[in-house]
């Protein structure tokens, strides 16, 4: 209810929505689509990984110096900052796009399909965009050319982050958006909101989704390191097996959801990722290492299945004989949309897509590290269609076939653009 008042004080406010976009503005949207497609192409061809986007930030900030901006580089190692001053006074708002891609081989036959290797935590693998923000990365150079064209209506400031290493920082590193904050990127100019978007693979293209305060997860990374005793695989009395503790825990912490959690509140989510143990065959091995994340939407769920995985972890191993210790990483808070912010940004969608395009969603269990700018200044993230009309099978973000319709990259352009202007010129 709260939210639907919002809705109808503001919907009056945003004094630059019209029955259609400014026909200019259009215009040169329309005329820069080739050039982002083109762009996302490249982007995908020529991946890299987190705080390694070297390239990738090179040719961003080319282009915006080429608009005439003042263009940050190396902003949290590879981040680049594009502000684009309007041509009369007001509020400064922030567009963010994230620039890194992910340690994935990539199994599609696509013209520009990356054929990018490198060696990941001493793994060799293959590098792809395998989550979209190849796309993100070319609406937001789309947007600064049509923007930066049409200065006339900008009332402000728009600040363009470019952030690195959204998937996380390589291990002993700092990243993100954690350390473009640290490093003042909400600062001089002082950002008033902050908008955002994200692709996905499993939304029609054309169509908008998004949902007001708690829309994405807080994500935790844990690392359980189990203690055994090795011997011979063929005298498993004579030792400890890690590897069945290991699984034994595994079992368990699945029980936190299915048993202790109550998902009518709010979903979660444990995953172990990666499991590492043994040598040979016929050792069990003395000790075992996993992986993985943790993923809520309510604040005190989040504290209990902390606790009840530690208390678990060392419970299970030792009820078999070992040990097990359990290391915790926050690696992003809950991505919340500011309310009154999104009401008012709300008709802008709407008017940009269509209302009947523009759908209210359920929280997500995915993460994002765009939760840190939210904690900072309100800020509006929604998710964007990508998926070819009619695919009943789309592939999942972060496996080797995922894909997206490069038809959708036009909406991205167009509602970034426009929210832009309708909230800076917003009484």
């Amino acid at each position: 209810m709260k939210y639907i008042i919002y809705c109808l004080l503001l919907l009056g406010t945003t004094t630059s929505l019209t029955a259609q976009m400014d026909s200019k503005l259009l215009k040169d949207i329309t005329n820069v689509e080739e050039k982002v497609i083109d762009w996302r192409r490249y982007f995908h061809e020529n991946p890299e990984l987190s705080n390694r986007e070297f390239k990738t930030a090179k040719k961003i900030a080319a282009h915006l110096k080429s608009l005439g901006m003042e263009v940050q580089t190396g902003v949290a190692k590879t981040g680049v900052v594009g502000i684009l001053k309007g041509n009369k006074p007001g509020k400064v708002v922030a567009l963010r796009a994230d620039i890194d891609a992910l340690p994935v081989t990539e199994r599609n036959n696509l013209p520009y399909k990356s054929e990018v290797t490198t060696t990941f935590l001493d793994k060799e693998t293959g590098v792809m965009h395998a989550c979209g923000h190849d796309t993100h990365i070319a609406i937001l150079m789309g947007v600064a050319e049509v923007l930066a064209a049409n200065k006339n209506l900008i009332k402000g400031t728009v600040k363009f982050i470019f952030q690195p290493a959204e998937e996380g920082p390589p291990p002993g590193e700092e990243g993100g958006a954690k350390l473009m904050i640290k490093e003042g990127v909400l600062k001089n100019p002082d950002v008033d909101a902050i908008f955002g978007l994200h692709i996905n693979s499993g939304t029609p293209v054309g169509t908008i989704r998004y949902k007001p305060e708690g829309t994405m997860a807080a994500v935790e990374r844990f690392v359980v390191n189990v203690e055994g005793k090795q011997t011979h695989g063929s005298a498993p009395w004579a030792g400890v097996d890690p590897i069945y503790i290991s699984a034994k825990i595994i079992d368990g912490f699945q029980s936190i959801i299915s048993r202790e959690s109550n998902l009518v509140e709010a979903p979660a989510v444990i995953t172990v990722g990666k499991i590492t143990s043994g040598v040979r065959f016929n050792i069990i091995p003395e000790s075992a290492e996993m992986i993985g994340t943790v993923r809520t939407l309510n604040p005190d769920m989040r504290e209990h299945i902390i606790r009840r995985m530690t208390e678990m972890a060392s419970g299970i191993a030792e009820a078999h004989g070992g040990k097990a210790t359990i290391e915790w990483q926050n690696n992003t808070v809950v991505t919340y949309n500011d309310p009154a912010l999104t009401a008012q940004m709300l008709p802008t969608l709407q008017k940009i897509a269509g209302t009947e395009n523009v759908n209210l969603m359920k929280a997500s269990t995915g993460g994002e590290d765009f939760s840190y700018f939210q904690e900072v200044v309100p800020g509006f993230y929604f998710f964007l269609g990508g998926m070819t009309p009619g695919n009943k099978t789309p592939y999942p973000h972060h496996t080797p076939d995922f894909q997206i319709d490069d038809s959708g990259l036009l909406l991205g352009v167009k509602t970034m653009a426009q929210l832009s202007l309708d909230y800076l010129n917003a009484k």
